[in-house]
């Protein structure tokens, strides 16, 4: 097998079940960090870590994101599309493995791992919904999102049972190895059978004279220099898009982390520190897939760009003064970050002004955008080892939010 086929038939649109496997995969991209939240606080007391300790593990996959997202398209190049997805699920289930099973060292080692192949299925999931479903990608860019939040629900409620039943975190977080590794098998599948519509095209001479196939952008070739990312610099747009999308990852990663904790220490079980996490990753679910609707109001984004925002400052704030009301302040913040989530996206994809502008415009927002919200987690805890309490850590995690509506309404401003 040819490299250059290979890589032609890893770029091929795919229809049908085939097509919506991208689902599956969009399923694997979370839960081996949402696990983590419900078992933070196990991990610190077996391996005698402080909140700062802690606080940057919860951080290492939003650096991994930062790092490896403007590098994913020099490895698609090599091996297409769907070849580097079915490596990126691989590499998910070995990180997994390795950060459970092998000492002090490799839970670091292991992160790394399976946050950097999240970090290429983020780039590439968007990019595949988008080629498959070319005539649907509002629809399967909403499905695609939903997707990543059922996986990160069901990551955060069953976390604290499995490390109860099964002896500890250890096993807890390993178990999320095996989901990616059937995807990878479904995976395998659709690319066998890419190659073999391929062949049997190749094999029939009316097709002898067509095109070569097309690349991940369909053929077309990319409308405007390479060069443009200066350009690209210059848009006070970029910027804000970007500040949009690092405040809004701040808030979701800090709580998805932290929020078990918080509960805690307001004074609930872990069971239901657990439930206050799946609720708040849960209600995302269907605050993404009706925020749509608000996205054209008078012309812009601001309205559903605040309407996403405004529900994190409220549950900041919530916790702050009544934190025995956790339920309450997790739907909230829930609505917050499964809306914000689908519009930061919807930003990026608007924002482009052509096909290879926003090429780079994702790649940018994303990288930044994931360095900024890694200093979430971080100095979450951080504050907390110094306070010894989560005052200020909410405090400034609810200032983080306000922020975020301000990068709201000049992101959502129309770009002229």
């Amino acid at each position: 097998m040819g490299t250059e086929r290979l890589r032609l038939v890893s770029n091929r649109r795919s229809t049908g079940i085939w097509a919506a496997l991208v689902f599956l995969v969009s399923l694997n991209l979370r839960p081996s960090i949402a696990a983590v939240g419900p078992v933070l606080e196990q991990i610190g007391a077996d391996l005698g870590w402080a909140g700062g300790l802690q606080g940057l593990l919860a951080a290492i996959p939003l650096l991994a994101f930062a790092a490896v997202s403007p590098l994913v398209s020099s490895l698609t190049s090599r091996l297409g599309v769907d070849c580097t997805i079915l490596l990126a699920l691989v590499a998910i289930a070995l990180g997994d493995v390795i950060r459970s099973f092998t000492g002090g060292v490799g839970i670091w080692v292991g992160t790394v791992i399976f946050a950097s192949a999240i970090a290429v299925g983020n780039v590439l999931v968007p990019v595949i919904a988008k080629r498959d479903y070319a005539d649907r990608v509002a629809t399967a860019t909403g499905v695609y999102s939903a997707c990543i939040t059922c996986g990160s629900a069901a990551a955060g409620l069953t976390a604290s049972a499995m490390a109860q039943a099964w002896g500890g975190w250890r096993h807890a977080l390993a178990f999320w190895a095996v989901p990616p590794l059937v995807v990878a098998v479904l995976w395998a599948a659709r690319i066998a059978h890419s190659w073999r519509v391929a062949a049997a095209e190749s094999r029939d001479a009316a097709t002898a004279a067509r095109a070569p196939m097309p690349d991940v952008d369909g053929g077309r070739a990319q409308d405007g220099p390479a060069g443009s990312m200066a350009a690209l610099l210059r848009r006070p747009m970029t910027w804000w898009v970007t500040l949009f999308m690092g405040t809004q990852s701040s808030a979701f990663y800090t709580m998805s982390n932290w929020m078990p904790s918080v509960s805690e220490h307001a004074g609930f079980g872990a069971s239901a520190a657990g439930v206050h996490l799946f609720v708040f990753q849960f209600t995302g679910i269907f605050s993404g897939l009706l925020i749509p609707r608000l996205m054209q109001v008078h012309g812009s984004q601001v309205c559903a760009a605040l309407t996403s925002s405004v529900p994190m400052v409220v549950a900041g704030v919530g916790m702050l003064v009544r934190p025995s009301l956790m339920p309450v302040w997790a739907f909230v913040g829930g609505v917050a970050q499964g809306a914000s989530l689908v519009v930061a996206l919807a930003l990026i994809a608007m924002r482009g002004r052509s096909a290879s502008e926003t090429v780079l415009l994702s790649g940018f927002a994303q990288s930044i955008g994931y360095l900024i919200a890694s200093a979430g987690p971080l100095l979450f805890g951080a504050l907390y080892q110094a306070t010894g309490g989560y005052v200020v850590s909410l405090g400034v995690m609810t200032a983080v939010a306000l922020v975020q509506c301000v990068a709201a309404v000049l992101a959502g401003r129309v770009d002229r």
